[in-house]
């Protein structure tokens, strides 16, 4: 028996297999009765399990190089073939020793790239896509057996159907990645900015950097923290003009009162795009696990209601949070995406008391629905799946593509299985 990183869920797989080749990885799908791929374990639901085979790609070896550059000439726009089980911290310092950079990272290196593509995981920044907008091609093995290579530009029918697929289409053995020349970005943080002042210029202040993340609990009385990540050129960037904002002197932590020694480096130093754009250093593991993690994303467009809603339920909330984080996101054309406009994204850290989160959730989950608010692919929520298959303008076709590549439905179980039998 396996658990997820959290700690908060048991899988009911009866056996991890890790191949080491495309033949062996046809030989574990074609044999299984039930099989799916497994990432890092960074979902907190159980939106991977199975009851069969958990199978992980990250030792696959296919005889290419883990990050293939394929467009090597310069061009704004190269393309990255990547081994899918790889953590995004892997991929950046293989990609940054050539010179070319991701457009985006998540809050944690340490995920693996498909796992966060299928689920539509995400880091933030008003012009920034999530990590499954950088996707244009996938290699993907159907229980078949049969690799399968789908790209934007040559299957433009289903292309957007395949690449937040939450694992129903097959296990992804490779994903291909836009990329841009590389950059530098320095971190700066602003503290105690008062509620009033961030959502009369929310606009400005989410625009004011590359990336930005502010961070509550809830109930504060001014916006705890903003963590601004503005691209720095050769005189190493400046402080974002940000009115009433006073800036951190010493490193802080998402979380309260924690040692930001796990933290990418802050106060204004730049440095290179992968040790700045995620909020923890891939060298350290930002907590033991011992959290359980929601997160709702919503049309930006009602961000100052939702806000105006969260801050009501403050106090039934934050004596269960560690800390919450407001993001923004650009919209995609993908199916099953939550970001079909621009977005922003509310995303709680709970303690680790699961049954008292879910309790709350419902309140939670009833200010934001009527809003727009979707809840993450691999997070804890109340949502029923049926209902969430609704919130989707493209699921019925999805609902084909999956039963197209898995007409046996060898690759359902958990969460998806739950959401495909609506």
């Amino acid at each position: 028996m396996h658990q997820n990183w959290a700690g908060n869920l048991t899988y009911s797989a009866r056996e991890i297999v890790r191949p080491t080749s495309l033949e062996q990885l046809a030989d574990v799908v074609t044999a299984a009765d039930h099989v799916r791929a497994l990432g890092s374990r960074h979902s907190f639901n159980d939106v991977a399990d199975t009851p069969g085979v958990h199978v992980q790609v990250d030792v696959l070896d296919d005889g290419r190089p883990a990050v293939d550059l394929l467009d090597q000439d310069g061009a704004e726009n190269g393309i990255v073939s990547v081994n899918a089980g790889l953590r995004y911290g892997e991929v950046s310092r293989g990609l940054h020793a050539t010179g070319r950079a991701l457009g985006n990272m998540a809050s944690l290196p340490h995920i693996s790239v498909a796992g966060a593509v299928a689920t539509a995981t995400h880091g933030s920044g008003d012009a920034n896509q999530s990590l499954s907008g950088a996707v244009v091609g996938l290699e993907i093995m159907s229980p078949g057996g049969e690799l399968r290579r789908i790209t934007r530009a040559e299957h433009p029918d289903v292309f957007a159907g395949t690449v937040v697929s939450l694992g129903a289409l097959g296990v992804v053995t490779r994903v291909e990645l836009t990329t841009v020349p590389t950059f530098s970005v320095r971190q700066d943080v602003a503290q105690e900015l008062p509620w009033d002042d961030y959502l009369d210029n929310f606009d400005a202040i989410m625009s004011a950097a590359y990336s930005v993340s502010a961070f509550t609990r809830w109930d504060d009385p001014a916006v705890r923290d903003i963590w601004f990540k503005s691209k720095a050129g050769s005189d190493g960037g400046r402080v974002p003009e940000v009115p009433g904002a006073r800036w951190a002197t010493t490193p802080v932590h998402p979380l309260p009162g924690v040692d930001p020694s796990a933290c990418t480096e802050q106060l204004g130093v730049a440095g290179p795009w992968h040790e700045r754009l995620s909020h923890f250093r891939l060298e350290f593991t930002p907590s033991a696990g011992d959290e359980v993690q929601s997160e709702y994303l919503l049309p930006r467009r009602n961000v100052v209601a939702a806000v105006e809603a969260m801050r009501r339920l403050g106090p039934k909330v934050a004596p269960l949070l560690a800390t919450s984080e407001i993001r923004t996101v650009a919209g995609d054309d993908l199916w099953l995406s939550p970001f079909d406009e621009p977005s922003v994204g509310f995303h709680f850290t709970w303690l680790p008391r699961e049954a008292d989160v879910r309790a709350v959730l419902p309140d939670v989950e009833a200010a934001l629905l009527p809003l727009g608010a979707r809840p993450h692919w691999g997070k804890v929520s109340t949502v029923d799946p049926r209902d969430m298959a609704a919130l989707y303008p493209r699921f019925g076709d999805f609902r084909a593509l999956a039963d197209r590549f898995d007409p046996e439905g060898r690759l359902r179980g958990g969460f998806v299985g739950r959401l495909l039998a609506g």
